[in-house]
């Protein structure tokens, strides 16, 4: 694969760079829990492997994907809750990136490379990891679903790609990534260290088994 002619790089925020369940476990239990005390839900001892399958999803597709038979009157209830508890958590400094996930942005940054954080999220999200991390010092466009309706990311890139320098590449753990990528004629990077299977990211161009390997990629 020839990344010499890459000028722009998009990444994916969750199971990426973020290692999300530090705190999406912590909030997704406490909505679970008050979905069993009002006989919503079953009660149920959640596996780390199936929580993970909502990660790097849209709200719209978590809950779809959790149960489709919940209400929308439900789900405007415990959705918040997650985002509260996931806010909080941020806010006090419980949101962890994987090792070397900001040495390896900052190298790229450095080497000239424009860089798109685009992530399946809501806006305060976003605007919280930014404020934690700094990432607007890092990231040339942040972009998340909330700001486009919750529309798949692939559509979201491509309302945004003839701004972006060519060439592209998308970097990911989901399918929903490679997908975006593959959608927009771009290049791929498998994360396989995050939160996806190893049959999400058969498609990929090229998959990394830590996130300081792009380092010697580029």
């Amino acid at each position: 694969m020839d990344l010499s002619q890459i000028k722009t790089i998009v990444f994916d925020w969750d199971g990426t760079l973020h290692d999300s369940m530090k705190i999406y476990k912590k909030a997704f239990l406490k909505a679970y829990q008050y979905l069993v005390d009002h006989k919503y839900a079953l009660k149920k001892d959640w596996k780390d492997e199936e929580i993970h399958t909502f990660l790097g999803k849209n709200p719209k597709e978590m809950w779809e994907g959790f149960e489709p038979k919940l209400t929308k009157e439900v789900i405007d209830i415990v959705s918040p809750m997650i985002s509260k508890s996931m806010e909080e958590s941020i806010q006090n400094n419980e949101a962890v990136l994987y090792p070397y996930a900001l040495e390896t942005l900052k190298y790229l940054k450095n080497k000239g490379y424009n860089l798109v954080y685009l992530s399946n999220s809501k806006t305060y999200y976003m605007n919280a990891m930014d404020k934690s991390f700094n990432l607007c010092e890092i990231f040339d466009m942040m972009l998340c679903s909330e700001m486009y309706s919750f529309i798949p990311k692939k559509y979201i890139l491509e309302r945004v790609i003839q701004s972006l320098p060519k060439d592209i590449i998308v970097i990911g753990d989901r399918d929903l990534d490679i997908e975006t990528g593959i959608y927009n004629q771009a290049l791929t990077i498998g994360c396989s260290y995050g939160y996806g299977t190893s049959k999400e990211l058969e498609k990929a161009n090229l998959q990394i088994q830590d996130i300081k390997e792009l380092m010697n990629l580029f």
